[in-house]
């Protein structure tokens, strides 16, 4: 089968489209066809090997955890699948697997793809909603009525965090980006903009419950001043000193540092797949690559222009 794969960290350049061995199903997987993917940053960390500690030096890899596409072959132990049925999923293996032509999938973490979506919308949906949905119910325990600020609410995970706060109940919404996305974001469900070129959102006198800074770019010290006093910061970025911050004000009282770490769940992208199926949540997709362009596509994905996600056709 076709792949695109790195057999070295490095530049974007490092991705090459090969032939390489069809993945041979195991009892607890089901085969997939990939029909599309997507691009997250992790992929492109890996892939610069900002986390080969964790996938190590063994190559060839196959990058990519967001994959749509049809069942091909299920195991013995297989119960909610059958040969055709149509899925999404993120990828729990290390490193991911979905830059492929075909892919094994857990069924623990598949659900059936939203009828209302192409494959390539659909395949843009698992990483960066389930880190939304996950951040917003189980990090920042959003309640009905409550206030949210998302800086980076333009970008991949930030277009589904608009949507998905309302989805929870929030009653107001606000996002930060550049001006250039300020219809979009509120078309999403966005109630105001701050254009952060004009605007530094941590100096408002506005108080929130929730800051998910998607972006990473600020501080939870910088934060503080526009949270709530029982509020909560969340960052999308893993890093050990985040951790050891969060680990500090868990045993204090008062504002909370959150470090949301994804959970692969099947049970989450039911639920999407409900609300998108319902018209409460879409995809956003900025631009596709096929497959045998996906050093392009992880080029311009790295740029920090994109506006949603940049999907990878890998077949019809």
């Amino acid at each position: 089968m076709k792949a695109a794969v790195i057999d070295r960290y490095g530049a974007p350049e490092v991705l090459r489209y090969a032939d390489v061995d069809k993945p041979v199903i195991t009892p607890d997987r089901l085969l997939v066809k990939v029909y599309a993917s997507s691009i997250n940053p992790i992929d492109w960390k890996i892939r610069q090997g900002l986390l080969k500690f964790l996938t190590g030096s063994k190559f060839p890899l196959i990058l990519g955890f967001d994959v749509a596409g049809e069942v091909v072959e299920v195991s013995s132990q297989s119960s909610r699948f059958k040969v055709g049925d149509a899925i999404y999923a993120r990828l729990d293996q290390l490193a991911g697997g979905a830059y492929a032509e075909y892919a094994l999938v857990s069924e623990k973490v598949a659900a059936a793809k939203p009828s209302n979506m192409t494959y390539a919308e659909a395949a843009a949906v698992p990483l960066a909603a389930m880190t939304a949905l996950q951040a917003f119910r189980d990090e920042g325990h959003l309640e009905v009525g409550q206030r949210v600020l998302i800086n980076g609410a333009s970008g991949g995970v930030g277009t589904y965090a608009v949507q998905i706060a309302k989805v929870l109940g929030a009653a107001e919404v606000v996002g930060v980006c550049s001006a250039r996305n300020a219809d979009l974001v509120k078309r999403l469900g966005g109630d105001s903009v701050i254009d952060y070129t004009q605007r530094d959102f941590t100096q408002d006198p506005t108080k929130y419950d929730i800051v998910f800074d998607v972006v990473g770019n600020r501080s939870f010290e910088e934060c503080k001043r526009v949270l709530h006093p029982n509020g909560y910061y969340i960052t999308t970025q893993p890093y050990p000193a985040n951790y050891f911050q969060s680990f500090l004000t868990w045993f204090l009282p008062g504002q909370k540092y959150k470090v949301i770490l994804l959970k692969s769940s099947a049970d989450d992208l039911t639920f999407l797949k409900e609300q998108i199926e319902a018209g409460r949540v879409c995809s956003i997709v900025d631009r596709t690559y096929p497959l045998s362009e996906a050093a392009a596509a992880h080029r311009y994905a790295e740029t920090d222009r994109t506006v949603g996600k940049v999907v990878i056709t890998v077949a019809e």
